[in-house]
C-alpha cells in the first residue's frame, strides 16, 4: 500500500540519502545527523544511531549492501557494519562527495564539483573508471543490477543510466523540486518502485502574537519521500512521470474600465489541448453556453452575445477536468543529423515574423548570428540559442510585452519577452517554433481539494524537429543566473503543473460584427477581469 503514499517522518528536517532493507526504509537527516529507520506505511521512525549523531552530521549519501552501510560526508566515503555504525574510511575525493551506491564489489560516488560519477573497486579501494554526470546540480545515486538511477537536485530530474557504460537511457522529471535522495524498493513479486527524497524550505504565514500585525512571512523545513512513477516510450523518445487529476476553471467577468457598446460579439477562448502528457477528460461552460470551433487543430470555445451594452454584466468561461503528467524527451544531436527539408507550409508559418518579433532589426539579426556561431546541428543550435538568451537576459515582470530588439537592449525580460526573443532567434536560424502555455497550476501536489489561484499567466514555446515533431521548451525558469551552466530540466520537458492551452494560436480573441478587434481597438483586459482557479483532485495512479 505504501507504493501510493507520501512518507513524512516526524521530526525530519532535511532528508538526503535513502535506502531499503527489504520493506524497511532508512534515511539520513543531514541537518540533524539522525539515521532514521522509517515505517513507510505509518511514518513512524526511530533513530538508529543515538550515540553516533555527531559522526553522521552532514552525511548526504547513503547505501546498503548486505550487512554494510555506506555513507558520504564532506570529501570522503565511509563504510560500517549495520550493527555497530562505527565509520571506517574508504576513499577521499578532491571535492565534496555527494552520493554513494554499491553493487557487489563496485562502489559509485557522485561529485558535482568534478562533474563525474566515480567508480571504485570495493576490494582494492582504487578508482577504476568514471562516467560523466548527467546533470549540473548535486546528485545522489542508487543502483540495480543493470541501472544506475541518478537524482539531480537542480535539474529536478531522475536519470536512468546503463550501469556498464554510463549511457543515459532516459530521464524523468520529478513531481516536486529539490530531489535529494533516491532508492529502489522491490516487493514480493519482484516489482520495483523508485522512491525519491525531497528537501527544501517553504514559505508560510506565521501567527506571531507578539507582533503587530500578528501575521508574518517566514520559512520552514520541507522534507518528505514520495514514490516516483514513470513510463518510458522508446519509440517516441519520451518518459512520462507522476501526474494529477486537476479541475481548471477560466472565466471572464465583464467589468469595463470605460463603458462601451459592441454589437454582434463573438468572444473566443482556447480550451486545454490534448497532448502526450495532457488529457482533456471533460469540459463544460461557466455562466454562458458556448459552441466549439477547431483552429489549427486546437479546440476553442466561442461565446456569442447579440451585443455588449453599457452597464451590462456577464460571467462566462469554461471548467475542464484534466489528467496532466510530467514529460521528458530524450533526443540527442546524433539523432537529428541529415534531417529532411522543411515543408513550404512550415517555412511560411513558423519561420516568419508574424508577432512583432523585430526579426529585421540589426540587434536581433546580430544576436541570431552570435547565438549559434558556426553550429549546424539543429538540436545544438536550439541549445545554444537558449543559453545565449539566458546569458543576455535576466528575469523581470513588466506590465506589457516589448519587442525582442527592445528586450535585448534592455537585458531584462518577462516570460513572454523571453519567448519573443527565443522565437525571433530560432526562426532566423531556420528552426520552426511557436508559442504555447498560458497558465501553470500552483505546484503543490499535496494541497488536494483546495482551490488554488496562480499569481501570473505564463507562456513557453515548442520547437519542431522533422521526424520527431513538436518539442516543449520553457521560456525562463531554467535561467538560474550566474552565467550557467544552466539546467536542462525543461529543455524538451514539462512538469505536471504546466497546462497546455491553444498551441500556436491566440489564447483569447474578441470580434464585433465579424471583425476581429486588436489591442489597439480595445484591449480585452480593459473589458473584463479574468478568474483562474485550479483544484488538484488526486494523484494519478501508477502506470
Amino acid at each position: 500500500m505504501f507504493r501510493q503514499r507520501t512518507i513524512r517522518p516526524l521530526t525530519a528536517a532535511s532528508l538526503c540519502g535513502i535506502a531499503f532493507i527489504q520493506d524497511t526504509l532508512i534515511a539520513i537527516d543531514s541537518t540533524k545527523g539522525h539515521l532514521l529507520e522509517i515505517d513507510p506505511e505509518s511514518d513512524n521512525s526511530k533513530i538508529i544511531n543515538p550515540h553516533q549523531v555527531k559522526e553522521f552530521n552532514d552525511v548526504t549519501g547513503l547505501a546498503v549492501w548486505e550487512d554494510t552501510l555506506w555513507v558520504t560526508r564532506d570529501n570522503s566515503v565511509y563504510l560500517s557494519k549495520l550493527g555497530s555504525l562505527g565509520l571506517e574510511h574508504f576513499a577521499t575525493l578532491p571535492y565534496t562527495a555527494n552520493g554513494v551506491a554499491v553493487w557487489e564489489s563496485t562502489v559509485y560516488v557522485t561529485c558535482q564539483k568534478l562533474g563525474y560519477i566515480l567508480i571504485f573497486d570495493r576490494n582494492t579501494r582504487k578508482e577504476i573508471t568514471k562516467f560523466y554526470a548527467p546533470g549540473v546540480g548535486v546528485e545522489n545515486v542508487t543502483v540495480t543490477q543493470e541501472t544506475l538511477w541518478i537524482c539531480d537536485r537542480t535539474e529536478q530530474t531522475v536519470y536512468s543510466m546503463d550501469r556498464a557504460t554510463g549511457e543515459v537511457n532516459f530521464s524523468v522529471l520529478t513531481p516536486f523540486d529539490s530531489p535529494t535522495g533516491i532508492a529502489v524498493h522491490q516487493d514480493a513479486e519482484g516489482k520495483e518502485t523508485l522512491y525519491v527524497a525531497y528537501a527544501s524550505d517553504e514559505p508560510y504565514i506565521r501567527d506571531n502574537p507578539n507582533a503587530d500585525p500578528n501575521h508574518e512571512l517566514t520559512y520552514r523545513d520541507r522534507t518528505f519521500i514520495h514514490p516516483l512513477y514513470y513510463h518510458y516510450n522508446p519509440d517516441k523518445r519520451y518518459a512520462l512521470s507522476n501526474g494529477y487529476l486537476i479541475e481548471m476553471s477560466y472565466a471572464e467577468e465583464i467589468s469595463p474600465l470605460e463603458e462601451v457598446y459592441l454589437p454582434d460579439v463573438e468572444w473566443r477562448i482556447a480550451l486545454p489541448s490534448e497532448t502526450e502528457r495532457q488529457k482533456l477528460k471533460h469540459v463544460e461552460p461557466i455562466g454562458v453556453p458556448f459552441t466549439e470551433e477547431v483552429i489549427d487543430g486546437q479546440r476553442v470555445a466561442v461565446f456569442k452575445f447579440d451585443a455588449l451594452t453599457p452597464g451590462e454584466r456577464h460571467v462566462f468561461g469554461w471548467k475542464a477536468l484534466l489528467e496532466v503528467r510530467g514529460i521528458k524527451y530524450r533526443i540527442t544531436p546524433k539523432d537529428v543529423e541529415d534531417l529532411p527539408e522543411l515543408s513550404a507550409e512550415f517555412q511560411s508559418r513558423y519561420l516568419v515574423d508574424d508577432d512583432d518579433l523585430a526579426m529585421d532589426t540589426s540587434i536581433v539579426r546580430s544576436a541570431a548570428h552570435d547565438a549559434i556561431g558556426s553550429e549546424t546541428n539543429l538540436l545544438r543550435k536550439m541549445y545554444s540559442i537558449r543559453n545565449y538568451v539566458y546569458d543576455e537576459l535576466s528575469y523581470g515582470i513588466k506590465p506589457h510585452i516589448d519587442t525582442p530588439d527592445i528586450v535585448l537592449e534592455r537585458g531584462v525580460g518577462s516570460c513572454g519577452e523571453y519567448v519573443g526573443v527565443l522565437l525571433a532567434l530560432c526562426r532566423l536560424n531556420g528552426i520552426p517554433c511557436r508559442t504555447v502555455g498560458r497558465y501553470k497550476c500552483p505546484p503543490y501536489g499535496e494541497h488536494q481539494g483546495v482551490p488554488l489561484q496562480p499569481d501570473f499567466n505564463h507562456v513557453w514555446l515548442e520547437f519542431y524537429i522533422p521526424n520527431f515533431g513538436w518539442l516543449p521548451m520553457e521560456s525562463n525558469p531554467d535561467d538560474l543566473g550566474n552565467g550557467g551552466p544552466y539546467p536542462t530540466r525543461f529543455f524538451m520537458g514539462l512538469c505536471w503543473y504546466h497546462i497546455e492551452i491553444g498551441k500556436g494560436i491566440t489564447f483569447e480573441t474578441l470580434s464585433s460584427q465579424g471583425v476581429r478587434l486588436t489591442k489597439e481597438d480595445i484591449p480585452i483586459g480593459d473589458l473584463a477581469i479574468n478568474h483562474i482557479r485550479f483544484t488538484i483532485l488526486q494523484e494519478l495512479p501508477p502506470f
